[in-house]
């Protein structure tokens, strides 16, 4: 008795009616992509940390601390609540939250500027929050620096400089900090590009890996190499439209910062994809169990996004991590999504991630022929 194995098109046709008719599979892949692109970069819409609650401890009372206090509150990074002489109020209200930092203004400040001897302006803050911390240090030092070099320029006119010499006097070379691939220096420049190919590798190997444990369940796993092409061609087909969703929507939208290559962003689905679908078809297979391989999967994302290299410093992992993270699709997807989206880079910057990632769809078809295609003993 012989079985009919399905081929290209018939494969094609039943994957992707499988995913239409599968709620749950049909949830990931095509509903969730487009529920995490509104509301993943919501939080991060305003880009830079802005008005950060601090207080200033002014022990000087000096025309000078008045004037740093005055500075600090003029600062868009902070929002000075209170101003005090007693520095343990001030590390009450932070330990308390309801600040994030403080600058203390020691005594004396005035007359050690005027003698000529250091003096030291603190500045603490929550080093918990990296970016509220940061917001502290930024906006206080500017403060001081801003203040500190009107002393400056003013001591050298009392010398005899004009205003113009004493300026250049005070500042002969000047740096002008200019951010090539992020121009807003934005939170959400950073983080939402590079996981918008995690979300995007995620959703479709839930629901690969789900859809092959469904075929596992009803006996359906050992098909031909054509069928397991066209399974591979339906699944990638839905993962293109969800890419492109990103790429071509979600990026404008938000306004984040774009290569201008839209054919290389393409060429980079296209390879991006099916290297995700063949390792959850993959998963499923070996799961052998929809549920599970849900279980199992949900829990990958965050140490697929530091194995991937653009939010912890690839170097500081240990060798064994360096050389793993190779099997995923993210590590390079990311790296040339950066670089072809972010950066501006020609296609042929990428090639190396785009043959690691053609090299993960061949290997993972051959072992699927291998490992679940029927033989000719199955077949009669």
């Amino acid at each position: 008795m012989s079985t009919r194995i399905p081929g290209f098109a018939a494969a094609w046709r039943d994957t992707a009616l499988g995913v239409l008719r599968d709620k749950g599979v049909l949830l990931i892949m095509l509903l969730a992509p487009i529920i995490y692109g509104f509301f993943y970069p919501w939080p991060y819409g305003t880009q830079a940390v802005t008005r950060v609650p601090v207080a200033v401890v002014d022990q000087d009372h000096s025309g000078l601390s008045r004037q740093i206090a005055r500075f600090a509150m003029a600062s868009p990074r902070l929002d000075v609540r209170m101003i005090t002489s007693d520095v343990h109020e001030a590390q009450q209200a932070l330990w308390r939250g309801e600040i994030e930092g403080y600058a203390l203004l020691p005594q004396d400040l005035k007359r050690n500027v005027l003698r000529g001897t250091p003096a030291v302006v603190s500045i603490e803050g929550n080093g918990a929050y990296a970016l509220l911390n940061k917001a502290v240090l930024y906006g206080f030092s500017e403060a001081v620096g801003t203040v500190s070099a009107g002393v400056e320029i003013r001591k050298l006119q009392a010398g005899g400089q004009s205003a113009v010499q004493a300026a250049r006097s005070r500042s002969p070379l000047n740096t002008q900090l200019v951010a090539l691939f992020n121009p807003t220096e934005g939170y959400g420049s950073y983080v939402v590009p590079a996981v918008a190919l995690l979300i995007l590798q995620q959703t479709l190997l839930m629901g690969a890996a789900m859809l092959a444990g469904t075929w596992a369940e009803a006996g359906r796993l050992r098909v031909g190499m054509g069928a397991w092409l066209g399974r591979l061609g339906a699944l990638s087909g839905f993962g293109v439209l969800s890419g492109l969703f990103y790429f071509g929507w979600v990026f404008f939208l938000q306004d984040y910062p774009r290569g201008g290559n839209p054919f290389a962003a393409l060429v980079l689905l296209l390879f991006y994809v099916p290297a995700i679908c063949v390792l959850g078809l993959l998963l499923g297979c070996w799961f052998r169990d929809r549920e599970r391989a849900l279980q199992v999967l949900l829990f990958t994302a965050l140490p697929m996004a530091f194995l991937s290299g653009f939010s912890w410093p690839v170097e500081a992992l240990p060798a064994p991590l360096q050389a793993l993270r190779w099997l995923f699709p993210s590590t390079a997807g990311i790296q040339a999504s950066l670089r072809l989206n972010q950066m501006g880079a020609p296609l042929h910057d990428v090639l190396p991630y785009l043959g690691a990632l053609a090299t993960m769809v061949v290997a993972g078809l051959l072992v699927l022929w291998a490992a679940a295609t029927p033989r000719h003993n199955e077949r009669d």
